[in-house]
């Protein structure tokens, strides 16, 4: 299969798909290695990128998915006549950042990090598909585990976890106000994102 056919058909899949499709499956469909699945989507993204165009194409770790531009959030929500979502809380955003840098948790283990009970902002960020349960931990009780999801990358603006900002030494003197910019960070790059993601 030529390049641009296979280019052409990973577009048209994940239009159809509208959601994330692991790249294993389209090599399996179109009888390539996920080497060149990936190869092509990246000759297709650049395009996208190149010409400006509403649409972009994201890897998500293994997974491919097509999604609009964030530059474009705006004209959407006005267009389909959304109104802006709420931005994350300081607290959501604290919850987060600790359920993405040390994942697979708790919410025990959340709460002790933060020092205080985070029962509803793990709720908030369950309910918004930014983290999800992933398993039982093996200990009394069977607590839940919580892990990132697709759509936590997919706000970011990363493919996968290691892009990242480092997790800054917060046993130094100024270390909590370095760990609170980073979370800052993550809310920042995240901005246009959020909004895209309520019109899904």
């Amino acid at each position: 299969m030529e390049t641009e056919n296979i280019k052409s058909a990973i577009e048209a899949i994940l239009f159809a798909a509208g959601e994330p499709v692991p790249a294993a499956r389209i090599s399996l469909v179109l009888g390539v290695d996920e080497d060149t699945v990936f190869a092509a989507a990246k000759e297709l993204s650049d395009e996208y990128s190149f010409n400006q165009r509403g649409i972009m194409l994201l890897r998500l770790d293994n997974k491919l998915q097509l999604c609009s531009s964030p530059e474009y959030a705006a004209v959407i929500t006005k267009t389909l006549e959304q109104r802006k979502p709420p931005m994350l809380s300081q607290p959501a955003l604290e919850t987060l950042a600790v359920v993405a840098y040390f994942q697979p948790v708790t919410r025990a283990y959340i709460d002790q990090v933060r020092g205080v009970d985070s029962s509803y902002t793990v709720g908030v960020l369950l309910e918004r598909g930014l983290i999800e349960r992933s398993g039982k931990l093996d200990v009394p009780g069977r607590p839940s585990l919580l892990r990132t999801t697709d759509v936590f990358l997919r706000t970011m603006g990363v493919s996968s976890l290691e892009e990242l900002p480092e997790l800054p030494d917060i046993t130094s003197g100024d270390g909590v106000k370095k760990l609170e910019d980073a979370i800052e960070k993550l809310s920042t790059v995240g901005e246009n994102q959020l909004e895209i993601e309520e019109l899904k």
